[in-house]
């Protein structure tokens, strides 16, 4: 990820230098200004033209230099979010299926929502953070002017803050990490609230221990971490005040103690100058905290990115099948094995295989077997998404190439058991034809009195969880891939629909040559296979 920040910003670099620069002068010019008005404090005889003339343009320079550095800044770092955003997208998009499993979803979304908008947010301060410490440097400038000996008095009292604001930091830090690992939780509780609605208005102890337990333990949770760690930058930065006036203090004195060593107009530019930089001061404090939360995000995301640099699949782009892999005539599995990952303090790991299993082109073939045999597993190894342990998965008899998997699996449409429905409709080169074909299809399925289509978009997809299949297997029917994948979708069925399905559906599918893998329980049906294979335990039990 940092590879890619560089080559973005290397692209960028005019724009952020221009702004830099710019914000530079303004900062300069600041300090400019402070030195004409102590000048013109101190000087009876000035030349009032000149005045006005000095003070309109460093006014102007000022105000210019800040805007075009707002404008500069914020477009860089909105680019930069940008590019962060896709990146990270096209790496999750390109990750192997188990890699994406094991990560869980509720991680995924907060990276991409949470972490980056903080980033995001940070963007917008950048741009008034640079200003605010171009204006530090120049009205630093303007007091080495004045008085070395009174600036080494300041700038050791801006090294000890400095010090402290270092500490305050990094105690900071670590508790907005703990803050930030405390979000994942939580964003898994806010999906058990949505997705376990039913569930939860019918238990109300798992509801108690949901909202009074996980919900209200992981929420104060966060409250207090970065309440401390913010309390951490708020009594560092009073203590920061409290030096700041000190300083002030001990330069008033020192025309006091020593009134012929230091002029009074340089005691009053510097007690001008320092009340003034309390400002710039104080906004980059008070972006300590953003700055300890952009960094934790940054981590996460650097993190995150990083596990999926080496894992990504083949590029998504051009995965049309070639000729050689649509017109196959028979998927192998060659002494298979499969065995998930799992924690090593469990017992008992379920492992696929070893198994050997050959489909044919054009044939109709029901996979059949307890719940937790493997259906589900075979079906993904068979499919190329999940990686073999041993074995060999081939094609037409030559074993399946790591870079071509991605155009290996463009032969599959596939409904899985926990599939997910999209609204949209691809059209392909032919949208007119793809529209008269999904409205077919809606009718043949019995959806077209509940969804319309919309330009390219189904009207909706709020609809009872066997009309939801219904729909996705119309998604299945316009893909028109060789090989249909339905991993117990008649399960949800209602048992008039069941047998259209068995007796009508799958025979037509069969007879346009389709390849149909079928996981079913339903045994009164499978006189409609040309075979059916048993898996037990993740072994395969009976093909016939």
């Amino acid at each position: 990820m940092f590879a890619e920040l560089f080559r973005l910003l290397r692209r960028l670099w005019p724009i952020s230098l221009f702004a830099t620069l710019m914000g530079t002068a303004s900062g300069v010019a600041t300090g400019a200004l402070l030195a004409v008005t102590n000048s013109a404090l101190h000087s009876p005889d000035i030349d009032l033209a000149s005045l006005a003339l000095s003070f309109a343009g460093l006014c102007l320079l000022t105000v210019a230099g800040e805007v075009v550095s707002d404008i500069g800044n914020n477009i860089v770092g909105q680019r930069v979010i940008a590019s962060l955003r896709k990146d990270l997208c096209a790496k999750i998009l390109q990750a192997p299926l188990l890699q994406i499993e094991q990560l869980k979803s509720h991680r995924l979304i907060t990276a991409l929502n949470q972490d980056i908008d903080t980033l995001s947010a940070f963007s917008f301060l950048f741009s008034s953070l640079a200003i605010a410490i171009a204006t530090l440097l120049g009205c630093l400038g303007y007091l080495l002017y004045l008085s070395p000996i009174l600036l080494a008095i300041t700038a050791l009292a801006i090294l000890l803050g400095a010090y402290i604001q270092s500490a305050a930091r990094r105690l900071g830090l670590r508790r907005f990490a703990r803050a930030r690992a405390l979000e994942d939780d939580l964003q898994q509780h806010y999906r058990a609230i949505t997705d376990g609605a039913k569930e939860l208005r019918l238990n109300h102890q798992r509801r108690a221990y949901l909202q009074e337990q996980q919900l209200a333990n992981t929420i104060n949770g966060i409250y207090r971490l970065r309440v401390r760690a913010a309390n951490v930058f708020v009594s560092a930065n009073a203590f920061g005040s409290v030096l700041f006036f000190l300083v002030i203090g001990i330069i008033v004195l020192t025309r006091q103690f020593w009134p012929g060593q230091i002029d009074g107009a340089v005691v009053s530019g510097f007690v001008l100058v320092l009340l003034y930089i309390k400002g710039p001061i104080q906004e980059i404090v008070s972006a300590l905290p953003a700055i300890g939360r952009a960094q934790v995000a940054l981590e996460r995301l650097t993190e995150l990115s990083a596990r999926f640099e080496r894992e990504a699949s083949t590029a998504l782009h051009g995965a049309t099948p070639q000729p050689g892999y649509a017109a196959f005539e028979r998927l192998n599995l060659i002494e298979a094995c499969y065995c998930p990952p799992q924690a090593e303090d469990v017992p008992s790991r379920f492992e696929l295989g070893p198994l050997s299993l050959e489909i044919r082109r054009g044939e109709t073939v029901f996979i059949v077997g307890e719940n937790g045999c493997g259906k589900t597993t075979l079906l993904k190894t068979l499919l190329g998404l999940y990686p073999l342990g041993a074995g060999a998965l081939q094609i037409d008899g030559q074993p399946l190439e790591p870079a071509r998997r991605d155009e290996y699996r463009q032969l599959f449409s596939a409904v899985f058991s926990d599939y997910y429905l999209f609204d949209t409709l691809l059209c392909g080169d032919n949208p007119h034809a793809s529209v008269q074909q999904a409205q077919f299809y809606l009718h043949r399925l019995g959806l077209d009195h509940r969804v319309t289509l919309d330009h390219g978009r189904f009207s909706t997809t709020d609809l009872s969880t066997g009309q939801r299949k219904r729909l996705a297997l119309v998604h299945a029917y316009l893909e028109r891939r060789p090989v249909m994948v339905l991993d117990e979708w008649a399960a949800d069925q209602d048992p008039t629909f069941r047998q259209v399905f068995y007796r009508e559906i799958l025979p037509d599918l069969k007879q346009q040559g389709t390849t149909l893998i079928v996981v079913s329980h339903d045994d009164r049906y499978f006189d409609c296979a040309d075979r059916v294979i048993r898996l037990l335990e993740g072994k395969l039990a009976h093909d016939a």
